[in-house]
């Protein structure tokens, strides 16, 4: 049986994910959909409606910004831009992620003494 992360933990970090993706470069909905797959070992998809949602509110938060390319082939795609403010809040995202992943690995693992004090085994 494959294991499965549980949406309900990526649930909290999908504009963070989205804002890791665009500080890397521009890109539309669907290529993202592809990336987060990819940086997932195929093991989480991000479905479009969630997708367009966080794109949504970032852009309405000012994290990023949206603008058609000029494809010559197909139809036109929107793209988006990750902004300065984007930036900085994805530093602070990362850092929180980190300072969390932390605690909860201590919760779920550590092990309490006999006079009640944490230890990491």
């Amino acid at each position: 049986m494959a294991e499965e992360i549980s949406k309900d933990i990526i649930r909290g970090h999908v504009n963070a994910i989205i804002l890791n993706i665009l500080s890397q470069h521009d890109s539309y909905g669907y290529e993202i959909v592809k990336t987060v797959k990819e940086l997932s070992q195929n093991k989480y998809e991000l479905n479009e409606a969630t997708l367009y949602t966080v794109f949504r509110r970032l852009e309405k938060a000012g994290d990023i910004t949206s603008y058609w390319g000029d494809e010559s082939q197909g139809g036109r795609r929107k793209y988006y831009s990750i902004s300065a403010q984007g930036l900085e809040n994805l530093a602070k995202a990362q850092k929180s992620w980190q300072f969390a992943q932390a605690i909860i690995t201590q919760l779920i693992t550590g092990k309490i003494n006999g006079d009640n004090s944490w230890k990491n085994y």
